[in-house]
């Protein structure tokens, strides 16, 4: 049995198949004239840009625009004038524009992978994908994308965002490499398209040979080789009870979400766009709890127009009516860059310059977002939500400027939220909730603020959770200060989706979940068949550690 990272949920069983990387022998020196060697460059260039919209567009339409936008950044990346202005230092001493490649890019790549934060290590995959893609093109050799006639899991190094969204799904049984966590692209392509995945398994994946037959436990992140009949049967029972439970989700589609005791609750959305709508309809969302409206920021050379964005939370609205409607306004900063912002680079850029400061800083910016929600707020339900708030000066100056506008759109109408994500405005939410409509609570950042733990640091990373008795208790006093101030109070984090937390959360009073898609069914089953238990939060009070708050909790 090998060991690896959870990247997807779900089991697999079948047959090992071995995708091997296709070697291509860099020659180092060119033997045509430095234009002729530069114009093929330009070329494979102009061929590499082609390719890589095509492969955006496959993948909003095959897993949705979110990760399809990883496409866009590696077009960036390929017309990054400093990366060429380098090659091209190679190309001038006579040197062939695989080496210029393999070359530039392998610095690049190798500092990625020295850096501390996990994230950006796991970016260093892209810039081998768009390294390897290109000399591909210089060479006339196919991708390597596996072409599978039967069902099989897929075994490899490796697998590149663009290797990832040509898997063929109706034979993927799951895929498990060597390297990769469950940050990469990959990993959240996987989890979108509902493909078992295990990455990080490291040098035992040696282990697997060509024809294997495998167990991959998604949810455990074991790998079991040729099993013998008693596991495999087990397995099987397992594989039945996760389909009979999915297929018993179906009867929630389209129902209310209220609990045994008679309160409504909103079981919502979290989009990133407007192409990910399809997937909220499907799943019969009560409404969206977060749109994220910073991704018409990113990837992009300029600012979003008043119009595009009009169009885009328009389209939303109108979809959606008359359920709300939540659209944060931009929240760019931290792990977002946005290149055309010129922001300056920080040691602490979670604690920096981010979100409405950069907004209450940049006013004619925030005044043309806020100018395209409130001539949308007419096509639905529309609700507003400040991120990154931290203290009752930030609100006030906020929301004046969100009056100033409003009083300039005829007709505007609309609610008004902010995001608790950080301690300093969970411990005065009775403040703040004088002033608007609704809380909204940031899980992933309130827990990494609450317990000073970089979240993508693979370092600390165990340290960073959810069970925290700090974060139970700010979660207690978030709620409790929203319900006395008789505002709604929800949550748009992780932590809303986690079907283990679902039942405390509703103990605490919390009224709005917002989620991926495919959690909201799950996520109402839950709420339908459960009874309030307030007696359940006095007794969690008492808990002292991680350790028995999961208990506690039956994790």
């Amino acid at each position: 049995m090998l060991k690896g990272i959870k990247a997807s949920d779900g089991i697999a069983i079948g047959v090992a198949k071995w995708i091997k990387e296709v070697e291509i022998e860099i020659i180092e020196m060119s033997f045509i004239s430095v234009e002729d060697e530069k114009s093929r460059y330009l070329k494979a260039k102009e061929q590499g840009i082609i390719r890589l919209e095509k492969l955006k567009a496959e993948t909003a339409e095959k897993v949705g625009s979110y990760e399809a936008e990883v496409f866009e950044a590696h077009k960036q990346l390929l017309m990054d004038t400093v990366m060429e202005k380098e090659i091209f230092q190679y190309l001038e001493k006579g040197h062939t524009t695989e080496f210029g490649y393999e070359t530039v890019i392998n610095k690049y790549i190798k500092m990625f992978e020295q850096m501390d934060n996990a994230y950006m290590r796991e970016r260093a995959l892209d810039l081998k994908d768009i390294k390897m893609n290109q000399i591909r093109i210089l060479n006339n050799v196919e991708d390597n994308s596996p072409s599978l006639s039967e069902d099989m899991i897929l075994v490899t190094y490796d697998l590149t965002p663009s290797e990832t969204v040509k898997i063929n799904k109706a034979h993927t049984l799951g895929f498990i490499t060597e390297i990769g966590g469950e940050t990469s692209h990959s990993a959240i392509i996987a989890r979108t398209m509902g493909i078992p995945a295990i990455v990080g398994v490291g040098k035992t994946l040696e282990h697997i040979k060509d024809g294997d037959e495998l167990i991959l436990d998604g949810l455990k992140g074991e790998i079991h080789i040729n099993p013998d009949k008693d596991l495999k049967a087990s397995y099987q029972e397992i594989l039945k009870t996760l389909s009979d439970e999915k297929a018993s989700l179906e009867s929630y589609k389209n129902q209310a979400s209220v609990t045994l005791d008679g309160q409504v609750i909103e079981i919502a959305c979290n989009i990133a766009s407007v192409e990910d709508m399809p997937y909220v309809l499907e799943s019969s969302a009560d409404g969206i709890g977060l749109f994220r409206s910073e991704f018409l920021y990113m990837n992009r050379d300029h600012y979003p127009s008043e119009e595009e964005q009009f169009e885009a939370y328009k389209a939303v609205l109108e979809q959606m009516a008359p359920k709300p409607v939540t659209i944060r306004t931009m929240d760019v900063g931290g792990d977002k860059a946005v290149p055309y912002m010129q922001l300056e680079e920080e040691m602490n850029p979670f604690l920096g310059f981010r979100a409405i400061r950069i907004c209450l800083e940049d006013q004619d910016m925030f005044r043309t977002q806020l100018r395209a929600l409130l001539r949308a707020s007419k096509y639905g339900r529309l609700r507003i939500m400040f991120p990154m708030i931290a203290s009752l000066e930030e609100l006030l100056e906020a929301k004046a400027i969100l009056e100033a506008v409003s009083a300039e759109v005829p007709n505007a109408s609309y609610e008004l939220g902010i995001m608790i994500e950080i301690p300093a405005a969970a411990m005065i939410a009775d403040l703040l909730a004088e002033h608007v409509d609704f809380f909204s609570i940031g899980t992933n950042d309130l827990i990494q603020y609450t317990t000073a733990v970089d979240r993508m640091n693979a370092k600390v990373s165990k340290l960073y959770s959810p069970y925290h008795p700090a974060f139970i208790r700010l979660l207690d006093r978030i709620i409790s200060a929203g319900n006395a101030a008789g505002i709604e109070v929800g949550m748009c984090g992780n932590v809303a989706g986690k079907p283990d937390f679902i039942p405390l959360l509703l103990n605490m009073g919390l009224k709005e979940f917002s989620m991926s898609p495919d959690m909201v069914l799950k996520a109402r089953k839950i709420v339908n068949h459960h009874q309030l238990n307030k007696e359940q939060v006095k007794e969690i009070y008492q808990l002292k550690n991680i350790e028995e708050v999961k208990a506690f909790l039956n994790i």
